[in-house]
């Protein structure tokens, strides 16, 4: 008798503290943080991208290296 108390108190302990993890802030009622906004459009990065990568051909052709290729790609990027 005694051990059959023991054994469910064990099981009865143990089912609430497996279902614990399982309860999501909904289910509680705390309201979920909302989404951080996008920094930049997709299509806008898509752009800078392309950019980049034309100025960074020019740098190439035209055989710069070091700070002088970095300055030029800086001012290449920043210019429309």
């Amino acid at each position: 008798m005694r051990f059959r108390i023991a054994a469910m108190s064990l099981c009865i302990c143990l089912a609430v503290i497996m279902g614990a993890p399982r309860m999501a802030a909904a289910d509680i009622g705390v309201p979920k943080a909302p989404p951080p906004p996008p920094s930049t459009p997709a299509g806008d990065a898509a752009a800078k991208h392309a950019k980049r990568t034309a100025c960074l051909k020019d740098a190439k052709a035209k055989k710069l290296v070091g700070a002088v290729r970095d300055t030029y790609v800086k001012n290449c990027t920043a210019a429309k």
